[in-house]
């Protein structure tokens, strides 16, 4: 089975890549530098050279907040570069995984989001990825993976930054904020599971089963690491950002993934090998 990913170079591509070769499958790897995913020529060529059987389209504009102020460039890259793929892959017939966000939500529901729930994203971050979204189900043959609060060891995320702040002699987190912490290797497993068994096309929501506060995810942090931190929790009004957070981002996920607190004691103890 022949296997394209796009991004392969970010945090979760490389995860992703090893353990596609771990079970056998032909990965071919791309990148900016490999595939322009903004060209629709580059594009088009490079699938059509491979033709691969699936395309994990990892690549994305992922600075939330930046996203604000660069509106055109998220979207360049997280719609219209979405478009370009998913518009090749109906041509030649490749089925299409699409990594996705719980910030297409707006956080008001007072359950979890399932999968068909109403869209609304707050911020141009969660429109361009929503916008993605909906270029790849002009595709046959796709799924669309939505995870949230990502973090892995090879790229910036909140386990690495509240790690690197032990040492503030006080330390505020948002507490009123609440989601599912998801370790980027239990995301390419959702993702592998999804093609070794044949799931229906459609909607997933992989992410860390359970949920918690950004607050939450700070204390279980130092909690594991054994670190004394004087940690305080703190509002979002207290702390604001130049985009919007949905203040509930909980996805319910099937127990696609294992539970965020086994998941990160983990990804801790590796950190430390």
């Amino acid at each position: 089975m022949k296997v394209l990913v796009t991004g392969a170079k970010g945090m979760l591509g490389q995860d992703l890549c090893p353990i596609l070769e771990d079970i056998d499958f032909d990965v071919i790897e791309t990148d900016i530098d490999t595939m322009d995913i903004t060209n629709p020529k580059n594009v088009e060529e490079v699938l059509t050279t491979y033709k691969p059987d699936y395309v994990i389209h990892c690549a994305a504009y992922t600075n939330v907040d930046k996203a604000e102020e660069d509106k055109e460039t998220a979207y360049k890259i997280n719609a219209d570069g979405t478009k370009n793929i998913a518009e090749v892959c109906k041509k030649l017939d490749i089925t299409l995984i699409y990594i996705s966000t719980d910030y297409v939500f707006d956080g008001t529901k007072k359950d979890k989001y399932l999968p068909n729930d109403k869209t609304n994203p707050i911020n141009v971050y969660g429109e361009s990825k929503l916008a993605g979204e909906k270029a790849v189900q002009s595709c046959e043959k796709y799924y669309i993976t939505r995870t949230s609060w990502l973090y892995g060891h090879h790229g910036k995320n909140f386990v690495e930054t509240m790690l690197s702040l032990k040492d503030k002699p006080e330390l505020k987190v948002v507490d009123d904020q609440v989601g599912c912490p998801t370790w980027t290797v239990e995301l390419a497993n959702g993702i592998v599971k999804l093609i070794t068994e044949k799931k229906p096309y459609g909607i997933y929501q992989i992410c860390g089963s359970g949920h918690t506060s950004w607050y939450g995810f700070a204390k279980k942090i130092f909690e594991l690491s054994n670190i004394n931190v004087n940690l305080k929790p703190c509002s979002t009004d207290e702390f604001p950002r130049p985009a919007n957070r949905p203040k509930n981002s909980i996805m319910e996920n099937d127990k696609i993934c294992r539970k965020w607190e086994t998941a990160l004691k983990d990804y801790l103890e590796l950190r430390c090998e």
